[in-house]
């Protein structure tokens, strides 16, 4: 089964679902990862720090054995300043070649202007007439983004599904280690104490160790 992790900034793809990436590679999957932007000088990130996410982003890709990395290069923090025909033409164009039949996406309503932007086009790219191989979209969520949006009705993340990681916790929370910057400390959002606790609570609604949650877009069975 061909599946695909879409991950506006690298480390999205473990914050949301490196558990369940890391399930679906123990069934033999096949997962594909796109990134859609980048750091750059321009963007007043170091050298130092472009070569060290460089080498975090080849880390990852084989920790979690991705069979495909895509990475668009749109500018990070910036990506509102992009055409948006053109984030949807490169989206559309890696979901052409991945032929997903699972994708796990971006929470629509995070407070991160990239994933608002993101959502959208990725939901512009996926529709049911042009790919009908994709049978099932699920948004994640991703600490210090998801609960930090304003809370109105419109920006709740409801959890649908459940991703039983009981078994890939620590894995994830590993593979997590190599975003060195990304990681803070306690009692801060991405601290490696918080992504733990998230999972359990995650895992304490449906009574099992550790989960992940998603919010259901489309199921077609």
């Amino acid at each position: 089964m061909n599946v695909l992790v879409i991950s506006v900034h690298p480390d999205d793809e473990t914050l949301g679902c490196g558990g369940t990436l890391l399930k679906h590679k123990n069934s033999n999957d096949d997962v594909s990862w796109l990134i859609l932007t980048e750091a750059s000088e321009n963007l007043g990130y170091s050298k130092e720090f472009l070569t060290k996410r460089v080498e975090q982003i080849n880390d990852v890709s084989r920790a979690y054995r991705f069979k495909r990395t895509f990475n668009l290069g749109f500018p990070t923090t910036k990506l509102h300043t992009v055409d948006f025909s053109e984030i949807i033409t490169n989206i559309s164009s890696v979901i052409q070649k991945v032929r997903p039949k699972i994708i796990y996406m971006v929470n629509r309503s995070d407070i991160h202007t990239d994933h608002q932007v993101a959502a959208k086009a990725i939901m512009s790219s996926t529709k049911s007439f042009r790919n009908p191989f994709i049978k099932r979209i699920l948004m994640y969520e991703c600490l210090s983004e998801t609960e930090m949006a304003p809370p109105l009705p419109e920006n709740t993340f409801v959890a649908h599904v459940y991703s039983d990681i009981s078994d890939y916790i620590d894995r994830k929370i590993e593979i997590m280690g190599k975003y060195e910057s990304e990681i803070q400390d306690p009692p801060l959002p991405r601290s490696i104490e918080n992504i733990r606790a998230l999972a359990r609570f995650r895992g304490a609604t449906v009574s099992v160790q550790y989960a992940e949650a998603f919010m259901l877009l489309r199921e077609v069975f």
